[in-house]
């Protein structure tokens, strides 16, 4: 079948300029930082706000040196929002064709920013997004300055905002669980109320004697998957009901065919004098492909329980560079948490932007650059707009962009996982395998590092821990 229409509004090179002011402490650049005297506020209906820092120039002199922008050059996307066919569909059956962002700027709670008092709203702006054409071609919404608030000086003149929205398309494989991963389901290709079955899963144990993953799929193991795969040798009976481990699900094609699997190669156990497993000894899952008949790691997952106030799952996902067996090397393209309570998603995204906006090769900090000659700010194409992508293994052989996201239940909820595959991330059944099978690691983590003091239903408990319990 074919992918799933999404578009994605990405907003980026946010940066706030003040009248001229006599007052000294205004006249500088603050770098784009936790100490960034003010922050916005992103919104767009029906989805979460997002909040952050931005860089803020004092006075109408931007022209700096180099080293002033520095610190500004690692942050400049400030939010992106992801719309579905059918969300799309909803504001088009609302009578138009736009949706609005609403964007508020504040003075820092911190402290105060420009005379004015902290915590202070300095203005706010709606910009209109044109969803027409936007499945199929990207477009430049806005890209320059913009007035923001009431609050004008005697010249006349007010705070501005420079920031450049786009929309582009973002098109998605979308695939979901036809059951919970534990219980062996089929895995379905979804295009609207289309469902047609594309993997089968197999939820299964892998006993600390057996150290071939292919046993049960009659693919053979590497020598290098082995190397990441230590002993889980355990002769104590207690130990064994105070750990989880050996778990595993291999994806199958429908031909019968294993096209990926999800194996649990360090047990999630219980940090000393606790039930929950701790940041600092996490349990680990190998991500791994068949290649010429036998296993490869692709990726490898970890998970916790983070401590404090908030319960939650913490993560981590490392992409195996390709010369693994030798270097050992890896990429971190996923790290957050999730509510044990309430779920979340599972998310990675190659997506950045470089630099402050556009640089031009008469001022490091020339925020009018980005319009093409002769054009007037908030026009222009695509090719006006300075957003990029940050090397990393995903990004450098595949373009980057949004990878993937799939859904997790909190903790004793029914879950099946629905997994969205960025088009350009997926050139073979293999590909969008390995994906189903992290989200369905990204989904038994969530069992896995369940207090111990808690009982798992019984597919996920081992035979001989039956027994026991």
């Amino acid at each position: 079948m074919d992918p799933c229409p999404f578009v994605r509004i990405l907003i980026g090179n946010l940066a706030l300029k003040f009248p001229v002011s006599t007052k000294p402490s205004l006249s500088r650049i603050h770098p784009w930082s936790s100490t960034s005297p003010c922050y916005f506020k992103i919104k767009l209906k029906n989805f979460p706000h997002q909040v952050g820092s931005l860089l803020v120039i004092c006075n109408n002199n931007i022209s700096q040196n180099p080293e002033s922008c520095k610190g500004s050059s690692q942050k400049s996307l400030a939010a992106c929002f992801s719309l579905s066919k059918s969300e799309m569909d909803k504001i088009v059956l609302k009578g138009g064709s736009s949706c609005k962002l609403s964007i508020e700027v504040y003075a820092d709670p911190d402290g105060s920013t420009c005379g004015l008092m902290s915590g202070k709203l300095l203005g706010k702006i709606s910009v209109p997004v044109d969803l027409r054409g936007a499945e199929s071609r990207p477009s430049v919404v806005h890209n320059g300055w913009i007035d923001i608030g009431q609050n004008r000086n005697k010249n006349g003149s007010c705070p501005q905002l420079f920031l450049t929205v786009r929309t582009e398309p973002d098109p998605r494989f979308v695939f979901q669980f036809g059951g919970e991963p534990e219980c062996s389901p089929q895995v379905f290709q979804v295009q609207g109320n289309v469902k047609q079955a594309v993997f089968t899963c197999k939820f299964g144990f892998r006993s600390s004697s057996d150290r071939n993953l292919g046993s049960r799929s009659s693919l053979p193991e590497s020598s290098a998957s082995r190397n990441w795969l230590p002993s889980l040798k355990k002769t104590d009976k207690e130990q064994s009901s105070k750990e989880r481990k050996g778990w595993s699900i291999t994806v199958h094609d429908l031909s019968g065919s294993p096209v990926a699997m999800a194996s649990m190669v360090t047990p999630f156990v219980p940090s000393p004098g606790s039930d929950k497993v701790s940041r600092s000894n996490p349990g680990a899952w190998l991500i791994l492909r068949p290649e010429c008949g036998t296993w490869k790691p692709w990726g490898r997952l970890e998970a916790w329980r983070e401590s404090g106030f908030t319960d939650a799952l913490g993560y981590r996902f490392d992409l195996f560079h390709d010369d693994i067996a030798a270097t050992g090397a890896t990429s971190i393209v996923s790290s957050s948490t999730l509510s044990t309570k309430l779920g979340g998603k599972f998310t990675m995204d190659m997506t950045n932007i470089i630099l402050t906006p556009s640089i031009s090769p008469q001022s490091s900090c020339d925020f009018e650059s980005g319009s093409r000659p002769g054009s007037r700010p908030g026009s222009g194409s695509g090719s006006d707009f300075g957003f990029g992508l940050s090397p990393s293994p995903l990004s450098l052989y595949r373009g980057g962009g949004f990878v993937m996201s799939s859904t997790v239940e909190g903790v004793g909820n029914c879950s099946k996982p629905e997994v969205e595959v960025g088009v350009q991330h997926v050139t073979c059944t293999e590909d969008a395998a390995a994906f189903v099978a992290l989200a369905a690691a990204m989904d038994l983590s969530m069992d896995a590092c369940r207090s111990f003091s808690q009982k798992l239903r019984k597919e996920l408990r081992q035979q001989t821990q039956n027994l026991i319990d």
